[in-house]
């Protein structure tokens, strides 16, 4: 299971491919775990004394944990909006879009940019919300783009843009 983290400021976009996961996600958790859980509790209080009992315990947190994500992805998942086609102008760069950068060392990055729920520095997934994805929007091929991070300025110019 996944942080939900605070996304009380998050954007509401999200690509298909994202909105996928988060109702596989509850229909996982709903359907599959928490029926596992709840069993699970059931018979750890079937054993007798539940102030001792640690599976009993243990399987309550779960339980509470299963339901408080179940909370927020039915919550989550009602007020997101799908961005399922690319924009009109497609040379420039805007939600969903794949962008490859170039640094001042000539380091290529590849990333794409996507809602704040599915974000994942692995893929290469950047949340819309972050400082690169907001120095990206707008951009075309060529442009510089300078990013404010903790640890200071980059630079990047873009190499191309991609839906």
């Amino acid at each position: 299971m996944q942080p939900s983290g605070n996304k009380a400021n998050a954007a509401r976009y999200i690509t298909p491919e994202g909105r996928l996961h988060l109702s596989d996600e509850l229909s996982y958790l709903w359907k599959v775990k928490r029926p596992q859980v709840t069993q699970a509790v059931a018979d750890a209080a079937a054993m007798g004394d539940r102030s001792e009992n640690a599976e009993y315990i243990y399987g309550k947190k779960q339980l509470r944990q299963i339901d408080s994500r179940i909370r927020f992805l039915t919550k989550r998942l009602n007020e997101l909006i799908v961005v399922d086609r690319p924009p009109d102008d497609t040379t420039k760069i805007f939600f969903g879009a794949w962008v490859e950068l170039e640094d001042s060392d000539g380091n290529l990055f590849r990333y794409r940019i996507v809602g704040p729920d599915e974000f994942d520095p692995k893929r290469g997934f950047i949340s819309i919300d972050s400082p690169m994805a907001k120095a990206l929007l707008g951009k075309t091929g060529g442009e510089e783009v300078v990013v404010n991070r903790p640890h200071g300025t980059d630079a990047f110019v873009v190499t191309s843009v991609g839906y």
